[in-house]
This record gives C-alpha cells, sequence and structure tokens, in this order.
C-alpha cells in the first residue's frame, strides 16, 4: 500500500485549552496554532535544545549524547528543525526513541527544504509533531522565526543553548526563557571558539546553568527517571552524595514527601535536612514547588 507523503496528510487547528505541554501557561501563547501529527500526553516535560545553524564538526555527536540521557525519561525534545544544531537534536531523539516536536517557522502545508523534509516526515512517523502558529502555505519570512522561537520556549520547562555564536536565534530563545524565570542551560566550550562565544556568554552572566558533561543534562535539568535512578548511575554521571543525601534518597527515590515526613522518618534536624534536600535538589533528583512538597526522582 502506498504511503501517503505527510505533505497531503491535513493540518489542524487546536483549541487553546488543548496547547500542548506547558505553552497554555506561558506568556509567549500564541493566539493559534496548527498541528500536524501527535500531540504529546501530559506527563511529557519539554525540553527545548537550539544552536546555530553552523555548528562544529563534532556538534552531532555532542548533541547525541545529550539527548541519550534523557533515555528513561518523560522527556520530549522541541526544536526548530533548522539545519545544524536543531535537526541533529531532532535525529538523535529519533534514534534513541524520544517524542520531539519541531515548532516551524512557515505554515505546515509550505515545502520544507532540503533533508529537513524528510527528517520531518520521520517525526511524525515516529509519533511527533509539527507546529506552528502560520497557517497553509504561508512562507518562512524573516520574522517568522523570533516569534518561532518564542512558542519553542513556551513549550519547555527548560532550555538548552547547545552552540550559538554571540549573535543568533538561539540567544533569543534563551532570552525568552530567562523572561519567564524558566531554566537556562547551556554547554560551555573553548574560550577563543566563536561558535560557543554566546553559550560561554550566558554562562559568564550568569544568565545560564551549565552542562559540562553531556550525560549529566538529565540531572542538569532536573528531568526524573520514570523508574527512578540508581546510586551506581549517579556515581557513573559524576554526581557524589554525602552518607545523608544518599541514605533519604534511597528510602524515597519515586516517591512525594513533606518536610514533617522526612523529619519523622530520620530524626534529622531542619538545618540538617535543608541541606540534604539542597543537595538532591542540585544534582536534579528532588524538585519542590513550595518548599513544602517534595518530589523525588521519579515521583
Amino acid at each position: 500500500m502506498e504511503t501517503k507523503h505527510f505533505y497531503s496528510e491535513p493540518y489542524r487547528k487546536l483549541d487553546p485549552e488543548n496547547y500542548p505541554l506547558t505553552l497554555q501557561a506561558s506568556k509567549y501563547c500564541p493566539k493559534q496554532l496548527f498541528c500536524k501529527g501527535k500531540l504529546p500526553e501530559a506527563d511529557k516535560i519539554g525540553i527545548a535544545m537550539v544552536g546555530t545553524r553552523r555548528p562544529s564538526a563534532n556538534a552531532e555527536e555532542l548533541c547525541r549524547r545529550l539527548v541519550t540521557s534523557l533515555k528513561g525519561t518523560n522527556a520530549i525534545v522541541i526544536s526548530g528543525l533548522a539545519q545544524g544544531i536543531d535537526c541533529y537534536c531532532h535525529c538523535a531523539a529519533l534514534e534513541v526513541g524520544i517524542p520531539t516536536i519541531a515548532v516551524l517557522a512557515q505554515g505546515l502545508s509550505e515545502k520544507i527544504e532540503g533533508s529537513r523534509a524528510s527528517i520531518a516526515e520521520r517525526i511524525l512517523e515516529a509519533g511527533g509533531a509539527l507546529l506552528s502558529e502560520y497557517e497553509g502555505n504561508v512562507p518562512a519570512y524573516k520574522g517568522n522565526f523570533i516569534a518561532r522561537n518564542r512558542i519553542i520556549s513556551g513549550l519547555s520547562q527548560s532550555v538548552l543553548v547547545v552552540q550559538s555564536r554571540q549573535k543568533g536565534g538561539a540567544l533569543l530563545t534563551a532570552k525568552f526563557c530567562s523572561d519567564e524565570g524558566k531554566l537556562l542551560l547551556a554547554c560551555p566550550g573553548n574560550f577563543d571558539c566563536e561558535l560557543y562565544s554566546g553559550t560561554n556568554a550566558l554562562l559568564d552572566s550568569g544568565q545560564a546553568k551549565p552542562v559540562f558533561i553531556p550525560e549529566n543534562l538529565r540531572a542538569v535539568a532536573g528531568i526524573p527517571l520514570i523508574d527512578g535512578a540508581k546510586i551506581e548511575q549517579l556515581t557513573t554521571y559524576g554526581v557524589q552524595l554525602s552518607n545523608g543525601a544518599k541514605k533519604v534518597f534511597e528510602r524515597f527515590n519515586g516517591f512525594r514527601k513533606t518536610f514533617s515526613e522526612l523529619q519523622e522518618e530520620f530524626g534529622f534536624k531542619a538545618p540538617e535536612l535543608l541541606a540534604i534536600l539542597t543537595e538532591l535538589e542540585i544534582s536534579g533528583l528532588v524538585s519542590s514547588k513550595d518548599n513544602i512538597q517534595f518530589y523525588f526522582n521519579g515521583a
């Protein structure tokens, strides 16, 4: 049976209450949004991975290692289907079986140029989605890319700038991320390399948190493993926990507990328990929105 080409697949307009991930709550939520493919389930965690269209020779391998670190989580990789870092991250997600969303700066019926078209088709075949706020055959006008970047950030819990010069669309996505108080990450690089001048500037200014080891992205971004992490894995990623933190983590990995419940279980004094929880939060193993309920990795 002949396979339908994705250009022949109809797109649909989404109701605002059906906008995926964190987009509904974003101040950059678009007035209209069109979709092809399958929207992510509510438990998915969006992480945007963006960067230059003209990356370094080792950038493809770097993207593969970063994305592979998200295996076993509810992460979904979001990018803009641009040449370079964007496409490398989409392809890495497809290779390791992580869902991915491409946000386009053109209408979903407009032709996608070059190898990007086959990547778009693979995204749909793998159960991902193409999104755009532009209808039909609207071409990719220059101004559309800035608007596209705000949606990439709006969909995401955190944004990682993989490689960027001091000027570029990835830094605009980073600005949108910072403006909403979301977690901004960046890969540091050689200070003499122009390709890392943008990411190094984000780190030097304190706007972004560094991802020194690609395999540690999951922990730095605070994305829990579905089945919970193991101490042996943390050691592999270079995370060294204190004995108290190990004790608490091993006991409650995959659970949600209040501060009072943790005190009752272990008898820690408040300052000691706070120090342990801070250590676990820095390691990406515990999260809390109110400092009352603590979500241990996998909870």
